[in-house]
């Protein structure tokens, strides 16, 4: 169990990432997008929106440093265990927060206004449940492990997480994780194994070609030529 769950659940998630996207920018171009619901209902949309979306990237940016910039440098840096331990509590806490928040509201919103409601599919359910539980999950391991100096997973969670980009990972190292710290782990596999087929895929999105893409040019039409315009002919000058 141990060999699968920290040695080939981690490719697995990868492979049906990976696999996901490839086939979703082939043959499904026009479903990759988050399917707004904006036209049905903006109000709460336009605070919940930005709370949620703000939220979850300081969390992955949390996940970021936390699994993958090493004790030692951070120890170089001048920062001690105990300010990073104070650092991930406080800012971690705040931006799970703020990421719940956002997706209560969203839920809400989703389940109280029927338009909206109607447009969700089984597929939307299954990806909130998902993310709801990874969030709550790594919240409530970091808050039941707040005490002293905390649990630190950048001695066991982070070199497994690391040891896997070398193709030889370190499951021995996940045997003894807190339990919650190791569901929240599955959980969050899982997570990325469902991003491309649902419409969390839209964070693999940017809209580059809006950069370089020409001006659009807008024109007023003359007063006196409101309503159906007269056939005329040959070429007509146009006005800067």
């Amino acid at each position: 169990m141990t060999t699968l769950l920290w040695g080939a659940l981690p490719y697995i998630a990868f492979a049906l990432l990976v696999a996901g996207l490839v086939w979703r920018y082939r043959y499904d171009k026009y479903g990759w997008t988050t399917r707004s619901s904006q036209v049905y209902e903006s109000k709460l949309l336009n605070i919940a929106s930005p709370a949620f979306h703000y939220g979850i990237l300081f969390v992955l940016a949390g996940h970021l440093v936390g699994l993958f910039v090493p004790t030692s440098w951070t120890a170089a840096a001048g920062v001690s265990e105990h300010t990073y331990h104070l650092f991930s509590l406080y800012g971690g806490t705040f931006a799970g927060a703020l990421t719940v928040a956002g997706l209560a509201l969203l839920l809400y919103r989703r389940r109280t206004r029927a338009p909206v409601l109607r447009a969700t599919t089984t597929n939307d359910k299954v990806m909130y449940l998902v993310l709801v539980a990874a969030i709550v999950l790594g919240m409530t391991a970091k808050l039941t492990h707040a005490s002293g100096d905390g649990y630190d997973y950048r001695e066991t969670i982070a070199p497994w997480a690391r040891s896997l980009f070398t193709l030889q990972p370190r499951t021995a190292l996940m045997t003894d994780v807190p339990v919650l710290y190791q569901i929240h782990a599955i959980i969050g596999m899982i997570l990325i194994a469902l991003v491309p087929y649902t419409r969390l895929v839209h964070m693999f999105s940017a809209p580059l070609p809006y950069l370089f893409r020409p001006y659009v040019v807008y024109r007023t039409r003359d007063p006196k030529q409101l309503g159906p315009r007269p056939d005329r002919r040959g070429w007509e000058t146009t006005r800067r």
